[in-house]
């Protein structure tokens, strides 16, 4: 009789440094601290520590946290995230590292998955580890950082970006929005989304959406394209024209196009495309419809349709998704 391999969630390893924003802080113990397997064991193991000795923290607010862990428990961790903080000093002015943070940094594994959220993107670069890659952080500080560093490839202008062992994004909300990502990543679509809801926020905004919307909240005077959206949800199976989208709300194609753009960063195609490979991956991960027939449900036509937009979304085709996804189900199953 074979013997059930001993379980271990993921260890989230969070770098809490002086200055630190403390929104930003609970973003990975909100969104690692709530995803569980079929049996409702807790995924990932969600810890915190400073550059220091176990003690409080600085943060930008009025109050102080206590951290409970020094830097040796980076060593344990499988993810490290470094959220903003406001007090990096040398990291931010000249963009090296203080002694006590390259100390910390060394005790990291070779391999362990590293994430920033905001500023803390300052501190991947000044160790190194994003020269020749791509990365993100706050609108507002991108040209600074790419001055500061000018060996990255800085997009002012996405969310996030996964460059593989190594992700950034912009700030605050964007960090939750990574933070998802991963969990998608690791877990697939239907644990991701029971988290956001969770959580109450969007289930999943791209990536590569743009960090700053001119008008977030629409004038209540002016009409919004939200019954338009809610339209096409419910008929993402079907041919949808940029024209039927602007009926929806009694606008002209332009008009609808302009506003659609300001209220939700992206052009109606763009914003079809990702529900649709997002329904998609729902339907591969939780049923046994065949690849074309979930191409129809998606609203991609054919298989080879859909398997362009996930190559050019996930980097894998719908058959290597839910091969993955499917395993790890089966081995859950197994276990019970």
């Amino acid at each position: 009789m074979s013997r059930e391999p001993e379980f271990r969630p993921h260890r989230v390893v969070v770098l809490a440094l002086d200055g630190l924003l403390p929104f930003e802080l609970g973003i990975p113990h909100r969104i690692f601290g709530r995803p569980r397997d079929a049996r409702g064991r807790l995924l990932y193991d969600v810890v915190t520590c400073s550059v220091r000795p176990p003690g409080p923290v600085r943060t930008d607010a009025d109050f102080a946290v206590q951290v409970e862990h020094g830097p040796a428990i980076l060593a344990t961790a499988d993810t490290v995230i470094v959220p903003a903080s406001y007090e990096l000093g040398p990291v931010f002015e000249q963009g090296v590292l203080t002694g006590e943070l390259a100390a910390a940094l060394d005790r990291i594994r070779p391999g362990t998955r590293l994430a920033s959220i905001c500023t803390g993107v300052y501190v991947l670069a000044a160790a190194g580890l994003l020269d020749g890659r791509p990365a993100t952080t706050h609108w507002a500080d991108a040209d600074r950082f790419q001055r500061l560093f000018p060996h990255i490839r800085v997009d002012p202008d996405v969310l996030f970006i996964d460059d593989g062992d190594v992700l950034t994004s912009a700030g605050v909300a964007a960090g939750i929005d990574l933070c998802l990502h991963m969990v998608r990543r690791d877990h697939g679509t239907a644990v991701a989304n029971e988290v956001a809801r969770r959580t109450v926020v969007p289930p999943h905004r791209d990536g590569g959406q743009a960090q700053y919307i001119h008008r977030p909240v629409p004038d209540p005077q002016q009409a919004t394209t939200t019954s338009a959206r809610a339209w096409a949800l419910g008929r993402l199976h079907e041919p949808i024209q940029l024209r039927d989208m602007a009926a929806q709300e009694s606008m002209s194609v332009r008009t609808f196009t302009r506003r659609f753009r300001e209220e939700t960063g992206v052009s109606p195609g763009q914003w079809l495309t990702q529900q649709r490979v997002e329904r998609a991956r729902q339907l591969l991960e939780s049923t046994d419809r065949s690849v074309d027939q979930v191409a129809r449900e998606a609203g991609f036509g054919t298989a080879q349709s859909m398997r362009q937009h996930l190559q050019a979304a996930l980097g894998v085709t719908p058959t290597a998704y839910r091969r993955t996804f499917r395993a790890e189900k089966e081995t859950a199953a197994l276990r019970r």
